[in-house]
């Protein structure tokens, strides 16, 4: 005798569908195959921070740097065109855009007055003074 069982739609995956027709799931990339990240290095002394971001691609103008107390954001627009010939026929067009984003919180405050940016050979270099501690102060009362 056969054993009979309940099908629920709800309990199976996509995944069950395909089982057995050696099919893979498809996963559709919005850059054009180009992978936009941005890796940073962030590293501190008693005075300031210094913050490394690897943008490479990226124009100096389309940079833009955010500072609120002790968040620090960064981004940038990348454009990119490429494009190739053969006997003055366009063989291959290739192009993408996209934004790069990241922000992080830093231990102590920012001096905003005195960061200075600097962006050379794809690589961003901010340096980051802390802001001095304020003190705190007893008043007395008459």
């Amino acid at each position: 005798m056969a054993n009979i069982t309940r099908f629920d739609p709800f309990s199976s995956s996509l995944d069950d569908l395909f089982e057995g027709l050696l099919v893979r799931p498809v996963r559709f990339d919005t850059n054009g195959g180009q992978q936009l990240s941005m890796k940073i290095d962030v590293t501190q002394d008693d005075k300031s921070y210094t913050v490394k971001a690897d943008m490479p691609g990226v124009k100096k103008e389309d940079i833009h740097v955010e500072i609120d107390g002790n968040v620090v954001s960064i981004s940038a627009e990348v454009k990119k065109e490429k494009e190739e010939k053969k006997d003055e026929r366009v063989v291959r067009r290739e192009r993408y855009y996209g934004k790069l984003e990241r922000g992080f919180t830093l231990e102590h405050d920012v001096d905003e007055a005195a960061v200075d940016a600097k962006y050379s050979d794809g690589v961003l270099n901010l340096t980051l003074p802390k802001k001095a501690k304020s003190t705190t102060r007893k008043i007395a009362v008459h």
